[in-house]
């Protein structure tokens, strides 16, 4: 009886003492292996390099490989918000992926931050965040640039999913407004290894430039294919090519390719007046320390930003709720949505209730690939 005594009266205390302090628990999602894992690869790079805690609150993340698997990222998006209980998903890079993600955080509640440019229905996305810029932020510094070099006729191609139809949808848009005109449309899948027959159909309509949408090591054939077929023009990329795996593959048939991207990935040859240069610095310096001179990318800086949004959001949602709890979940997505403007490696950021992107048009920059290494286009 004393023994049940002293037990009872423990328990007692513990309560008192109030609820113990729980992790902060991140799913990452991200495609380590598969088409896409160019990109994955250096997102996984740089969760190792996170902080082990913040605001005094231990951080657990969970790193899974979707594969560039649609229905796995799916799969394991369900299991982070039903067995792990994730205080927010991370991912995935590939935007097939985090395009399903994202119905598996909106339905449980749970915020996502995006690493992808993924497209979601008006209305779809009040769980999600992108860390990329908007493929029409993209467009915007692209189509300035062919409009400077006087490009009139553009081909496009691209991958046959949402990322390729949503490059060509706000491509087009913003090309048309500045008298630029898409003339020959082609697509491939991402397990595709030859593009020889939309390349020729391509090369044959002489474009003034041509448009390829693909992402990482992918990027590389489409362009090799154009180059092979005697193509004399200006070829552009997106920022799922900002990647040193375009040099790696595609060698010289890849020098002087146009190349828009994020901030992060020239750090140095930023400006002094730009907000991002310190954080961009900051980024490169800990990651070459980490992975090598050169091993920058874009999507590894996309992990480091997520870090300075959470640094910024977890304590406001602290004030609310504790970690594990569906309160801090709903409070971490308020705070995303209401932290104003935040600094990071890739630009500016300013979530708003009525916008889950928050790059400004301005945020593009034009990079050219001179001697086999990025230069910045002015």
């Amino acid at each position: 009886m004393k023994l049940n005594t002293r037990l009872i009266a423990a328990a007692a205390a513990f309560a008192l003492a109030g609820p113990a302090l729980a992790d902060i628990t991140i799913g990452v999602v991200a495609p380590l292996t598969g088409p896409a894992s160019g990109l994955g690869i250096p997102v996984g790079n740089q969760v190792k390099l996170w902080p082990t805690s913040i605001a005094g609150e231990k951080l657990k993340v969970i790193v899974l490989d979707d594969a560039t698997d649609p229905t796995n990222g799916t799969k394991i998006a369900k299991r982070f918000v039903t067995e792990d209980k994730v205080d927010v998903i991370m991912g995935s890079v590939a935007t097939p992926v985090a395009i399903p993600v994202a119905a598996v955080a909106a339905e449980s509640g749970t915020p996502q931050l995006a690493w992808s440019p993924a497209v979601l229905p008006p209305g779809q996305d009040k769980w999600t965040f992108r860390m990329p810029q908007s493929n029409a932020v993209m467009a915007h510094a692209m189509v300035g640039l062919m409009k400077k070099q006087g490009v009139r006729t553009v081909g496009f191609l691209g991958y046959t999913d949402a990322y390729g139809e949503s490059w060509l949808k706000d491509f087009t848009a913003e090309a048309e407004k500045n008298g630029i005109k898409v003339i020959a449309t082609e697509r491939f899948a991402r397990s595709d290894t030859s593009v020889t027959a939309q390349a020729l159909k391509l090369v044959a309509a002489n474009p003034d430039a041509m448009l390829i949408v693909a992402s990482g090591s992918g990027a590389a054939m489409p362009h090799m294919a154009i180059v092979d077929r005697g193509y004399k023009g200006k070829i552009y990329q997106t920022h799922a090519a900002a990647s040193r795996d375009l040099m790696r593959v595609g060698g010289k048939a890849v020098e002087g390719a146009y190349v828009v991207s994020g901030p992060a990935v020239i750090a140095e040859q930023l400006p002094d007046s730009h907000p991002s240069k310190k954080i961009a610095i900051e980024f490169v310096q800990q990651y070459e320390k980490a992975y090598g001179p050169g091993s920058r990318n874009q999507f590894a800086g996309h992990a480091y930003d997520s870090m300075i949004v959470m640094e910024k959001a977890v304590p406001i949602a602290l004030k609310k709720a504790k970690p594990g709890t569906p309160e801090f979940r709903a409070a971490l997505r308020d705070a995303f949505e209401s932290m104003g403007r935040t600094v990071v490696s890739h630009g500016v950021l300013d979530w708003t209730p009525a916008d889950h992107w928050g790059y400004t048009p301005e945020t593009g920059v034009m990079l050219q690939v001179v001697n086999g290494d990025w230069k910045v286009v002015q």
